[in-house]
């Protein structure tokens, strides 16, 4: 990826799709079958995946006269991109500031608390 970039909304629905198709990839008219209705113009889409190649997020190989593309970063990966620069700029990258945020506002069920304290251990 040549430089970390944040996606928009249009641009993260395309890698949801992406991310979870089989084997990770698809032709556009693939990736516009798993849309929700409304559904965008095919123009649109192929104008998204190719800003998401642009921007290092999707590759593509030519099969026949189409474009397969697949993602070139993983769902795992882009989280830790979306949440660093959160991390950083609001709690000056303290993951214990971070979850104390997000925990103070949450209402927990007992079952969350107690996954909770099984997961910190």
């Amino acid at each position: 990826m040549r430089e970390t970039k944040q996606l928009t909304r249009s641009e993260f629905q395309v890698m949801q799709i992406l991310w979870t198709l089989p084997e990770e990839g698809g032709f556009t008219g693939d990736i516009l079958e798993r849309f929700a209705d409304p559904k965008p113009a095919y123009t649109t889409l192929a104008t998204f995946l190719k800003i998401l190649h642009r921007k290092g997020f999707v590759k593509y190989r030519k099969r026949g006269n189409k474009l397969y593309y697949t993602p070139a970063v993983d769902k795992k990966t882009y989280a830790e991109i979306y949440f660093a620069p959160v991390r950083n700029t609001f709690f000056n990258g303290s993951i214990v500031d971070e979850v104390r945020y997000i925990l103070e506002r949450e209402q927990l069920t007992d079952d969350e608390r107690q996954a909770l304290r099984e997961l910190i251990g």
